[in-house]
Protein backbone atom coordinates (compact mmCIF):
# COMPACT_ATOMS: atom_id res chain seq x y z
CA UNK A 1 0.00 0.00 0.00
CA UNK A 2 1.42 3.72 -0.58
CA UNK A 3 0.98 5.73 2.49
CA UNK A 4 -0.09 9.54 2.36
CA UNK A 5 3.65 10.60 3.00
CA UNK A 6 4.41 9.47 0.01
CA UNK A 7 1.75 11.95 -1.78
CA UNK A 8 3.57 15.33 -2.29
CA UNK A 9 1.66 17.97 -4.85
CA UNK A 10 2.18 20.35 -7.68
CA UNK A 11 0.79 23.18 -9.36
CA UNK A 12 -1.26 25.69 -7.37
CA UNK A 13 -4.54 27.98 -7.58
CA UNK A 14 -5.89 25.33 -9.52
CA UNK A 15 -9.90 25.59 -9.70
CA UNK A 16 -11.66 21.90 -10.13
CA UNK A 17 -8.91 19.96 -11.45
CA UNK A 18 -11.18 17.05 -11.72
CA UNK A 19 -8.92 15.53 -14.83
CA UNK A 20 -5.70 15.13 -15.23
CA UNK A 21 -3.46 14.28 -18.25
CA UNK A 22 0.48 14.17 -19.55
CA UNK A 23 2.47 14.82 -21.73
CA UNK A 24 5.78 13.85 -23.06
CA UNK A 25 7.59 17.21 -22.71
CA UNK A 26 6.59 17.56 -18.73
CA UNK A 27 3.56 19.29 -19.24
CA UNK A 28 0.65 18.47 -17.17
CA UNK A 29 -2.79 19.61 -18.22
CA UNK A 30 -6.02 19.81 -15.56
CA UNK A 31 -9.96 21.05 -16.03
CA UNK A 32 -10.17 24.47 -14.53
CA UNK A 33 -13.66 26.01 -13.59
CA UNK A 34 -11.73 30.20 -13.63
CA UNK A 35 -14.19 32.50 -15.38
CA UNK A 36 -15.49 30.96 -18.77
CA UNK A 37 -13.71 27.79 -17.94
CA UNK A 38 -10.72 26.00 -19.72
CA UNK A 39 -7.49 24.08 -19.39
CA UNK A 40 -4.93 24.85 -16.40
CA UNK A 41 -1.04 24.03 -17.83
CA UNK A 42 1.29 23.24 -15.30
CA UNK A 43 5.06 22.97 -17.09
CA UNK A 44 7.89 21.48 -16.03
CA UNK A 45 9.33 23.97 -13.20
CA UNK A 46 5.91 23.71 -11.71
CA UNK A 47 4.29 27.59 -13.15
CA UNK A 48 0.88 26.80 -13.90
CA UNK A 49 -0.82 28.93 -17.48
CA UNK A 50 -4.14 29.04 -17.09
CA UNK A 51 -5.82 29.09 -21.28
CA UNK A 52 -9.32 30.06 -20.20
CA UNK A 53 -12.14 30.75 -22.43
CA UNK A 54 -12.69 34.36 -23.99
CA UNK A 55 -16.47 34.14 -24.43
CA UNK A 56 -18.03 36.03 -22.25
CA UNK A 57 -21.37 34.77 -23.51
CA UNK A 58 -20.93 31.21 -22.00
CA UNK A 59 -19.33 29.12 -18.88
CA UNK A 60 -17.67 26.12 -20.25
CA UNK A 61 -17.53 23.69 -17.14
CA UNK A 62 -14.71 21.11 -18.30
CA UNK A 63 -15.31 17.78 -16.62
CA UNK A 64 -12.99 15.30 -18.70
CA UNK A 65 -10.63 16.89 -21.02
CA UNK A 66 -8.75 15.67 -24.33
CA UNK A 67 -5.58 17.36 -25.85
CA UNK A 68 -5.33 17.29 -29.80
CA UNK A 69 -3.10 16.71 -32.16
CA UNK A 70 -1.64 20.39 -32.42
CA UNK A 71 -2.32 22.03 -29.00
CA UNK A 72 -6.43 22.57 -28.96
CA UNK A 73 -8.63 21.16 -26.21
CA UNK A 74 -11.85 19.25 -25.98
CA UNK A 75 -13.48 19.65 -23.55
CA UNK A 76 -16.52 17.98 -21.95
CA UNK A 77 -18.93 20.52 -20.61
CA UNK A 78 -20.65 19.95 -17.55
CA UNK A 79 -23.52 21.98 -17.73
CA UNK A 80 -26.27 22.31 -14.89
CA UNK A 81 -28.81 21.10 -17.51
CA UNK A 82 -27.43 20.75 -20.58
CA UNK A 83 -23.63 19.81 -22.19
CA UNK A 84 -22.01 18.78 -24.73
CA UNK A 85 -18.45 19.05 -26.35
CA UNK A 86 -16.40 22.02 -27.02
CA UNK A 87 -13.04 22.87 -28.80
CA UNK A 88 -10.75 25.21 -26.44
CA UNK A 89 -7.67 27.19 -28.93
CA UNK A 90 -4.67 28.50 -27.01
CA UNK A 91 -5.79 31.66 -27.57
CA UNK A 92 -9.02 31.33 -25.58
CA UNK A 93 -11.49 30.74 -28.87
CA UNK A 94 -13.78 28.19 -27.90
CA UNK A 95 -15.96 26.57 -30.79
CA UNK A 96 -18.99 24.48 -31.00
CA UNK A 97 -18.01 20.36 -31.65
CA UNK A 98 -21.58 18.75 -30.72
CA UNK A 99 -23.78 19.86 -28.48
CA UNK A 100 -27.04 17.85 -30.08
CA UNK A 101 -27.59 14.44 -30.80
CA UNK A 102 -30.70 13.21 -33.52
CA UNK A 103 -31.99 16.96 -32.57
CA UNK A 104 -31.83 16.87 -29.02
CA UNK A 105 -29.58 18.55 -26.63
CA UNK A 106 -26.89 16.83 -24.65
CA UNK A 107 -27.24 16.26 -21.46
CA UNK A 108 -24.57 17.66 -18.92
CA UNK A 109 -21.48 15.29 -20.65
CA UNK A 110 -18.90 14.22 -17.68
CA UNK A 111 -15.66 12.88 -20.30
CA UNK A 112 -13.88 12.69 -23.25
CA UNK A 113 -11.30 9.95 -24.72
CA UNK A 114 -9.75 10.67 -28.40
CA UNK A 115 -8.13 7.12 -28.99
CA UNK A 116 -5.10 6.12 -31.28
CA UNK A 117 -7.64 6.11 -34.44
CA UNK A 118 -8.50 9.38 -33.67
CA UNK A 119 -11.89 8.72 -32.80
CA UNK A 120 -13.69 10.49 -29.97
CA UNK A 121 -15.47 8.69 -26.84
CA UNK A 122 -17.74 10.61 -24.93
CA UNK A 123 -19.94 9.98 -21.45
CA UNK A 124 -23.26 11.49 -20.65
CA UNK A 125 -23.65 9.98 -16.90
CA UNK A 126 -27.16 10.23 -16.60
CA UNK A 127 -30.11 11.69 -18.13
CA UNK A 128 -31.51 12.98 -14.57
CA UNK A 129 -31.60 16.86 -14.18
CA UNK A 130 -30.47 17.40 -11.48
CA UNK A 131 -27.72 15.06 -11.84
CA UNK A 132 -27.63 14.66 -7.98
CA UNK A 133 -31.27 12.49 -8.04
CA UNK A 134 -29.52 9.24 -9.74
CA UNK A 135 -26.50 9.04 -7.05
CA UNK A 136 -28.23 5.74 -6.96
CA UNK A 137 -27.22 2.34 -7.51
CA UNK A 138 -31.21 1.79 -9.01
CA UNK A 139 -30.76 4.57 -11.68
CA UNK A 140 -29.16 3.26 -15.34
CA UNK A 141 -29.66 5.53 -17.94
CA UNK A 142 -26.18 6.88 -18.65
CA UNK A 143 -24.96 6.72 -21.86
CA UNK A 144 -21.37 6.45 -24.30
CA UNK A 145 -21.63 8.36 -27.41
CA UNK A 146 -18.40 7.90 -30.54
CA UNK A 147 -17.66 10.96 -32.54
CA UNK A 148 -15.81 9.26 -35.98
CA UNK A 149 -15.84 9.99 -39.69
CA UNK A 150 -19.41 8.66 -39.79
CA UNK A 151 -20.77 11.26 -36.85
CA UNK A 152 -21.97 11.10 -33.96
CA UNK A 153 -24.07 8.03 -32.30
CA UNK A 154 -24.91 6.23 -28.91
CA UNK A 155 -22.88 3.13 -29.05
CA UNK A 156 -23.95 2.00 -25.31
CA UNK A 157 -26.88 2.80 -23.33
CA UNK A 158 -28.18 2.29 -19.92
CA UNK A 159 -25.39 2.53 -17.79
CA UNK A 160 -25.03 3.00 -14.15
CA UNK A 161 -23.65 6.81 -14.06
CA UNK A 162 -20.85 6.51 -16.59
CA UNK A 163 -17.64 8.32 -15.87
CA UNK A 164 -14.73 8.09 -17.75
CA UNK A 165 -13.98 5.58 -20.31
CA UNK A 166 -10.79 4.19 -22.03
CA UNK A 167 -9.49 2.23 -25.00
CA UNK A 168 -7.42 -0.75 -23.54
CA UNK A 169 -3.95 -0.60 -25.28
CA UNK A 170 -5.03 -3.75 -27.76
CA UNK A 171 -7.57 -1.17 -29.63
CA UNK A 172 -10.03 -4.11 -29.14
CA UNK A 173 -12.00 -3.35 -25.87
CA UNK A 174 -13.83 -0.07 -24.14
CA UNK A 175 -13.44 0.12 -20.59
CA UNK A 176 -15.99 2.16 -18.59
CA UNK A 177 -16.48 3.11 -15.03
CA UNK A 178 -20.28 2.81 -13.75
CA UNK A 179 -20.07 5.15 -10.99
CA UNK A 180 -23.16 4.55 -8.27
CA UNK A 181 -23.31 1.31 -10.05
CA UNK A 182 -19.96 0.19 -8.89
CA UNK A 183 -19.12 -1.39 -11.64
CA UNK A 184 -15.97 -1.78 -13.79
CA UNK A 185 -17.58 -2.63 -17.40
CA UNK A 186 -16.08 -3.33 -20.89
CA UNK A 187 -16.92 -4.21 -24.41
CA UNK A 188 -15.78 -5.37 -27.60
CA UNK A 189 -15.58 -2.56 -30.54
CA UNK A 190 -15.90 -3.86 -34.13
CA UNK A 191 -14.04 -2.11 -37.57
CA UNK A 192 -16.72 0.47 -36.98
CA UNK A 193 -16.30 1.50 -33.37
CA UNK A 194 -19.74 -0.57 -32.31
CA UNK A 195 -19.66 -1.76 -28.92
CA UNK A 196 -20.82 -5.63 -28.04
CA UNK A 197 -20.43 -8.41 -25.69
CA UNK A 198 -21.15 -6.12 -22.64
CA UNK A 199 -18.86 -7.67 -19.56
CA UNK A 200 -18.50 -6.91 -16.11
CA UNK A 201 -14.96 -7.01 -15.11
CA UNK A 202 -15.78 -6.49 -10.92
CA UNK A 203 -18.12 -4.59 -8.92
CA UNK A 204 -16.73 -2.95 -5.81
CA UNK A 205 -18.00 -2.85 -2.34
CA UNK A 206 -19.02 -0.46 0.19
CA UNK A 207 -17.08 2.73 -0.11
CA UNK A 208 -15.88 2.86 -3.70
CA UNK A 209 -17.66 5.00 -6.66
CA UNK A 210 -15.44 4.48 -9.43
CA UNK A 211 -14.36 7.53 -11.19
CA UNK A 212 -11.23 7.92 -13.22
CA UNK A 213 -9.18 5.15 -14.77
CA UNK A 214 -6.01 4.23 -16.92
CA UNK A 215 -4.35 1.23 -17.64
CA UNK A 216 -0.11 -0.02 -16.68
CA UNK A 217 2.08 -2.15 -18.79
CA UNK A 218 1.31 -5.08 -16.68
CA UNK A 219 -2.29 -5.53 -17.40
CA UNK A 220 -3.73 -3.35 -14.55
CA UNK A 221 -6.79 -1.02 -14.59
CA UNK A 222 -6.05 1.84 -12.64
CA UNK A 223 -8.95 3.02 -10.51
CA UNK A 224 -9.95 6.40 -8.59
CA UNK A 225 -12.83 6.31 -5.82
CA UNK A 226 -14.43 9.63 -5.23
CA UNK A 227 -16.04 9.83 -1.60
CA UNK A 228 -13.21 7.26 -0.29
CA UNK A 229 -10.53 8.75 -1.82
CA UNK A 230 -9.21 5.39 -2.85
CA UNK A 231 -6.52 4.26 -5.71
CA UNK A 232 -7.39 0.71 -6.59
CA UNK A 233 -5.43 -1.58 -9.07
CA UNK A 234 -7.65 -4.04 -10.77
CA UNK A 235 -7.08 -6.99 -12.45
CA UNK A 236 -7.95 -8.34 -15.68
CA UNK A 237 -10.12 -11.22 -14.25
CA UNK A 238 -11.37 -8.58 -11.48
CA UNK A 239 -9.11 -8.85 -8.62
CA UNK A 240 -8.92 -5.66 -6.74
CA UNK A 241 -5.95 -4.10 -3.98
CA UNK A 242 -6.50 -1.13 -2.62
CA UNK A 243 -3.12 0.79 -3.08
CA UNK A 244 -4.45 4.44 -1.38
CA UNK A 245 -7.34 5.15 1.10
CA UNK A 246 -7.50 8.53 2.64
CA UNK A 247 -11.10 9.26 4.35
CA UNK A 248 -12.76 9.72 7.28
CA UNK A 249 -14.44 6.35 8.22
CA UNK A 250 -17.54 8.19 9.66
CA UNK A 251 -18.22 10.29 6.96
CA UNK A 252 -17.90 7.29 4.46
CA UNK A 253 -20.65 5.06 6.83
CA UNK A 254 -22.94 8.28 6.77
CA UNK A 255 -22.44 8.15 2.89
CA UNK A 256 -22.85 4.52 2.67
CA UNK A 257 -25.68 5.15 4.39
CA UNK A 258 -27.49 8.10 2.49
CA UNK A 259 -26.39 5.60 -0.51
CA UNK A 260 -28.45 2.69 0.78
CA UNK A 261 -31.64 5.28 1.44
CA UNK A 262 -31.63 6.84 -1.64
CA UNK A 263 -30.79 10.03 -0.38
CA UNK A 264 -27.06 10.68 -1.43
CA UNK A 265 -26.69 14.03 -2.60
CA UNK A 266 -23.64 17.15 -3.47
CA UNK A 267 -23.41 17.63 0.47
CA UNK A 268 -21.87 14.29 -0.01
CA UNK A 269 -19.34 14.70 -2.45
CA UNK A 270 -18.81 18.59 -1.86
CA UNK A 271 -16.49 18.09 1.35
CA UNK A 272 -13.56 16.77 1.58
CA UNK A 273 -13.49 14.52 5.23
CA UNK A 274 -9.67 13.49 4.69
CA UNK A 275 -6.02 13.98 5.94
CA UNK A 276 -4.45 15.08 2.55
CA UNK A 277 -6.44 14.16 -0.53
CA UNK A 278 -9.85 16.12 -2.01
CA UNK A 279 -11.79 13.45 -3.19
CA UNK A 280 -9.67 12.18 -5.85
CA UNK A 281 -11.32 11.45 -9.64
CA UNK A 282 -8.66 10.98 -12.16
CA UNK A 283 -5.38 9.45 -12.60
CA UNK A 284 -2.87 9.72 -15.27
CA UNK A 285 1.13 8.39 -15.65
CA UNK A 286 4.03 10.78 -16.45
CA UNK A 287 7.55 11.43 -16.35
CA UNK A 288 10.16 9.56 -18.89
CA UNK A 289 10.25 6.24 -17.04
CA UNK A 290 6.13 6.64 -16.84
CA UNK A 291 5.91 5.62 -12.83
CA UNK A 292 4.87 8.74 -11.48
CA UNK A 293 1.52 8.91 -11.09
CA UNK A 294 -0.58 11.93 -10.58
CA UNK A 295 -4.75 12.71 -9.29
CA UNK A 296 -6.83 14.79 -10.32
CA UNK A 297 -9.39 16.04 -8.18
CA UNK A 298 -12.97 17.49 -7.06
CA UNK A 299 -11.96 19.87 -4.46
CA UNK A 300 -8.50 20.44 -4.25
CA UNK A 301 -6.25 23.10 -6.24
CA UNK A 302 -3.44 21.20 -6.62
CA UNK A 303 -2.49 17.90 -8.32
CA UNK A 304 -1.51 15.01 -6.19
CA UNK A 305 1.96 12.67 -7.13
CA UNK A 306 3.69 10.06 -6.18
CA UNK A 307 6.16 7.26 -7.67
CA UNK A 308 4.25 3.68 -8.87
CA UNK A 309 5.84 0.48 -8.76
CA UNK A 310 5.01 -0.19 -12.14
CA UNK A 311 4.90 1.88 -15.09
CA UNK A 312 1.50 3.37 -16.90
CA UNK A 313 0.73 2.92 -20.50
CA UNK A 314 1.50 5.86 -22.73
CA UNK A 315 -1.32 7.87 -23.51
CA UNK A 316 -2.50 8.64 -27.22
CA UNK A 317 -1.72 12.37 -26.73
CA UNK A 318 1.95 11.22 -25.38
CA UNK A 319 3.80 12.70 -28.54
CA UNK A 320 1.46 14.73 -30.38
CA UNK A 321 3.59 18.12 -31.02
CA UNK A 322 1.52 20.32 -29.86
CA UNK A 323 2.20 22.84 -31.73
CA UNK A 324 -0.11 25.73 -31.13
CA UNK A 325 0.23 25.24 -27.67
CA UNK A 326 4.03 24.99 -27.51
CA UNK A 327 4.28 28.46 -29.47
CA UNK A 328 1.55 30.08 -26.50
CA UNK A 329 4.05 28.69 -23.68
CA UNK A 330 7.20 28.75 -25.06
CA UNK A 331 7.14 32.17 -27.39
CA UNK A 332 9.70 34.37 -24.92
CA UNK A 333 12.04 31.45 -24.93
CA UNK A 334 15.61 32.10 -25.75
CA UNK A 335 16.44 29.49 -29.20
Amino acid sequence: MISLDQIDFVGSELNRPECVLTHKSGLLFAADWTGNGGVSVIKSDESVHHILSNDTSFEVRPNGIAVEHDGTFLLAHLGQETGGIFRLHPDGALENVLTELDGTALPPSNYIHIDTLGRIWITVSTRHVPRASAYRGDVADGFVVLLDDSGARIVADDLGYTNECLVHPDGKRLFVNETFARKLTSFDIDAKGNLSNKKTICEFGAGTFPDGMTFDTDGGIWITSIVSNRVIRVTEDGKQEILIEDVDKDHLANVEQAFGQATMGRPHLDRAHSQKLKNISSLAFGSTDMKTAYLGCLLGDRIGRFQSPVSGVKPAHWEAPLTKLHSLLFRDTPQ
